[in-house]
Order: C-alpha cells, then sequence, then structure tokens
C-alpha cells in the first residue's frame, strides 16, 4: 500500500509501488485490515466511564452500598455522585434498588446511578428534592416516576424522567475536561478504532456529568486522534443548525453527519416499545418517545443541512412506527442513504422486508448480545428470540449493516463486536455472520453510515489496523484475543494516552 500526504495512493504489489527514498513500514507475519469504525458511540460518555462510579461489577445491594459509600466520602461537600452501568440483572435481588437504600450511603448528597442501558436511573431523597419531585408530580411525556403502593416516588426514573432530575443535579457534578476527551480517543485508536460515529447531546451531558456535550467536543476537536463524525442529539430543529454551523467550523476532526432522535427504550429496561407485551411483564409495551410532530421537523432540517437522520428504535413497535417515519421522508425527498435505525433489536418479518424495500441502513451493536444473553429470553419470549438481532436476514435482504457498540453501554473494542457477531454468545445462531460479514460492518458499513469514503480506496485517508493473524482464519475467541500491533490514521500512528486507562468492568 502506497501512502502519500495521509492518504492512499495505490494497493498493488511491493515491487510496483516502492519509489525513490520512501520510507517502508513493514509487518511481517501480520494482516493489514481497514481502519475500524464504530458507528454509533457516545465519546462523552466513555470519557466519563474512565473516570467515573463503574457498577456493572456490583453483586448486591450490600456491595452497591460499599461502593457508592466509598466513592461519597471521596467528593468534595456538595458535589453530585454520579454512578453508571448499573445492572439490576447482576444484581443478587434481581431489582433495582430505592432511594430509600441509597439514602443509607448518601443521605444529604445529590445521587445518580444509571442503569447501564442509560434509559433508566436511579437516584436519592436528596436528588428527587433538589429536582422539586414529589407524589404530586406527573410524569412526563415519553417517562416515568416509578411509584410505591403510597404513590411515593421510589427514585426509579424512566426514560425522560431522568433528564427531570439530572438537569437539575448535573450543575453540581464536576465536569470533564477536553484533555480528558482527547486522552480517551488516543486510548480508543490504540484499540484499532479509526472513525466513530459520535452521539453528542445538544447542552447538558447524556450522563449528567455537569458538561455541555457539543461545546466540550468542539473545545476537543485540535486535539482528537480520530475523526468524529457528529450525529447531535436534540429535538429542536433549531438547535440542530446551530450545531451544524459550529460543529463545521471547529476543524477537521469534527464533521457534522444529522440529528439523533429516540423512538424507545431499552428491552433492559421494558421500555422498548414491542406490539405485544414483554413476556416477563404481561402488563407492559413498553415506552413510545417519538410523536411525527415532534420527529418530522427535526429530521427535515437535518436533510436540509445535508445531515443524515439517525433514529433509536429498539422494540418491534417503534422499529414500523420509525419506518412509517422514514417513508414520509421518502415521500418528501430524502435518500436512503441518509436515513438510519439504530439498533432494530427486534424487527418482525414484514419491517424487515420493508425496511429493506426501502434502503434504509441498519446501524447494529452487536455486543448488545454479550450482556443481553442471560436475560434476553426472560424479556422476549422463546417465540420472539428469533426475531432478535437479526443479522444474517438483514444481509440476505440487502439491508446495510453498520456496526457500533453504543459505548459507554457496552465495551468499545472493535473486535469483540466483530467476534459477537459471528458467535452471537449462543443467541440465535441461525442469524450469524460470517467473518467478512462481521468485518465488513466494522469498516465499509460503519463508514458509509458516517459518511467517510470507502476504506482501502484510492484517494481514501489511509486509516489502517495491523493484526498480528488473519481474522479470516480466525475463530470467533482467537478474534476477541487478537492482538493490535499498529493503528494508523491518515498515516500517522497517534501517540497513546499517558496513563494507559482500561475499560472499567
Amino acid at each position: 500500500m502506497l501512502v502519500t500526504g495521509g492518504r492512499i495512493d495505490a494497493v498493488g504489489r511491493r515491487a510496483d509501488l516502492l519509489r525513490p527514498a520512501i520510507r517502508e513500514d513493514r509487518f511481517p507475519g501480520c494482516t493489514i485490515i481497514a481502519g475500524l469504525a464504530d458507528a454509533h458511540f457516545h465519546p462523552v460518555g466513555y470519557t466519563g466511564a474512565l473516570r467515573r462510579l463503574v457498577l456493572k461489577n456490583a453483586t448486591d445491594f450490600a456491595d452497591l452500598l460499599d461502593r457508592v459509600s466509598a466513592a461519597e466520602r471521596d467528593l468534595p461537600a456538595g458535589e453530585t455522585l454520579i454512578g453508571i452501568r448499573l445492572d439490576d440483572e447482576t444484581l443478587a435481588e434481581r431489582e433495582l434498588p430505592t432511594r430509600l437504600l441509597l439514602d443509607q450511603a448518601a443521605p444529604d448528597r445529590p445521587l445518580i446511578l444509571y442503569r447501564y442501558c442509560g434509559h433508566i436511573a436511579v437516584t436519592n431523597t436528596a436528588g428527587l428534592a433538589v429536582a422539586g419531585i414529589s407524589p404530586d408530580t406527573p410524569d412526563p411525556a415519553g417517562g416515568a416516576f416509578d411509584r410505591d403502593e403510597r404513590g411515593q416516588p421510589t427514585g426509579v426514573l424512566r426514560e425522560t424522567a431522568i433528564s427531570a432530575v439530572s438537569s437539575a443535579i448535573g450543575d453540581r457534578a464536576a465536569g470533564l475536561t477536553p484533555a480528558q476527551v482527547a486522552e480517551a480517543s488516543r486510548l480508543l485508536a490504540a484499540m484499532g478504532l479509526t472513525g466513530l460515529g459520535g452521539i453528542v447531546a445538544y447542552g447538558t451531558s447524556l450522563l449528567c456529568d455537569g458538561s455541555n456535550e457539543l461545546q466540550l467536543m468542539l473545545d476537543a476537536a485540535p486535539e482528537l486522534a480520530i475523526p468524529v463524525s457528529v450525529l447531535v442529539a436534540t429535538e429542536a430543529p433549531d438547535e440542530l443548525s446551530d450545531a451544524a454551523d459550529r460543529v463545521s467550523s471547529a476543524g477537521r476532526r469534527l464533521r457534522f453527519h444529522g440529528v439523533k432522535l429516540f423512538a424507545d427504550g431499552s428491552l433492559g429496561g421494558h421500555t422498548a416499545a414491542l406490539r405485544t407485551p414483554y413476556a416477563d411483564r404481561p402488563d407492559n409495551l413498553g415506552t413510545h418517545r417519538l410523536p411525527m410532530e415532534t420527529a418530522l421537523p427535526v429530521a427535515q432540517r437535518s436533510l436540509d443541512l445535508g445531515g443524515s437522520v439517525a433514529i433509536h428504535a429498539i422494540g418491534d413497535a417503534a422499529v414500523g412506527h420509525v419506518l412509517d417515519l422514514f417513508e414520509r421522508l421518502l415521500d418528501a425527498g430524502a435518500v436512503p442513504e441518509r436515513l438510519r435505525m439504530e439498533h432494530v433489536s427486534l424487527i418482525a418479518d414484514d419491517d424487515l422486508d420493508r425496511m429493506a424495500s426501502m434502503g434504509i441502513t441498519a446501524s447494529v451493536q452487536p455486543a448488545f448480545l454479550a450482556s443481553e444473553s442471560d436475560w434476553l429470553p426472560k424479556r422476549v419470549g422463546r417465540q420472539r428470540l428469533a426475531y432478535v438481532y437479526r443479522f444474517r436476514s438483514m444481509a440476505r435482504a440487502g439491508i446495510p449493516l453498520a456496526g457500533g457498540s453504543d459505548c459507554p453501554v457496552e465495551p468499545p473494542h472493535p473486535l469483540h463486536g466483530i467476534a459477537a457477531a459471528i458467535d452471537r454468545h449462543g443467541i440465535g445462531p441461525d442469524e450469524a455472520v460470517t467473518v467478512d460479514q462481521a468485518l465488513e460492518m466494522f469498516t465499509t458499513g460503519a463508514a458509509a453510515a458516517m459518511g467517510f469514503p470507502p476504506p482501502l480506496s484510492e484517494g481514501a485517508p489511509a486509516n489502517l489496523a495491523i493484526l498480528d493473524g488473519d481474522p479470516a482464519s480466525m475463530g470467533p475467541s482467537d478474534i476477541r484475543r487478537a492482538h493490535l500491533l499498529a493503528t494508523f490514521i491518515d498515516g500517522k500512528s497517534p501517540a497513546l494516552p499517558a496513563d494507559q486507562l482500561d475499560w472499567p468492568g
């Protein structure tokens, strides 16, 4: 491969590409692949995960309280305590804590603990008090405050109810810095990632860390190691226009890519919108979050700005709703390549065929299967299990697939996502894809979904990953353990972070 000025000049035989006085980098016995990309990533959330209280490995309520107490003691007085990746499915009690339980660890300090999916959080009594949440507070549209038998809020916040608390206590949290975001991007480059589809909130961080996400990314832009194609999380057309202007002038590492919207929640939190009720909660159909009258104006504004429309849809009811919305956009002149559905976790045959006929991209996260394999059958039931994460069916139908992690919901390692697409952690093996298809999801597929040039094509940025073996001859376990020898972005290998932060839990 001949690289000139950070771009690929030609690919061919070494003898044909050699030039006088050219530097030659050789990797005997290794495999050069296209730089890996993640089409659905939360860069500020990932940065926070490296530095916040992480609860994924908490074993029970007692362990959870010990971790919260220890973190609480280390914070300055008055600062909000934030915890992430709380997983009720791995706690011995198999349920979420309540405000009364959390009050034992932090009776006076406002805190908020996010379930690992990000669609449910728990706060304590102090957090509810600061936010002014009382028994008389109505549930917001698209969300709910859990209540006990007396009508008192339990502290469990679902979907849009989270922002009622996070917006009130977020200013008391210590914000992240541009230097920390830039350092985190260098760590991602060390994993072989050479491009991100970055979900960035227009204002307050989605994880209540006291940061204005958009401004933080703009400030970090000059030092980012990885190009980020920015999807702005907002429902306001004017906010989207402002974000597009600011991102477009931020420099070469950031580019405006469009809007990110939410049609429902998560399967784990019972808030993904389903056609028929949850198998383990027969009275629950999930939560719809995106009325047409809200979605159409901001989606059309994104298209008018030259951007894309990316909509989170996990449950089959939400998938159908988003396809209805996309049909209206297509009828108004949108091109399919600029419409993408995020996650597509549960999709029925009729909607899969409809999605294929429309040419919509499916932005999927195979790593979800790793964390959902133990409880997914409980949520959807055995009959519907055949309709979850239908990667092979979508590929056969001609639906473009873009791979991602949704980090910090899941770990950021792209090789783990590739392996999960192949072995599916035992869930629905009939929907497994080949090694080549899995690699394409995290290279050409992700690049196309983010608006980047086709990897390894002449004139494309020289974004490469060097592995110590050939993925085509590896099994999924070997792919997970593959050693990355080098990453090249625009023909250069970025420096690694000084403190070598690793993914927590």
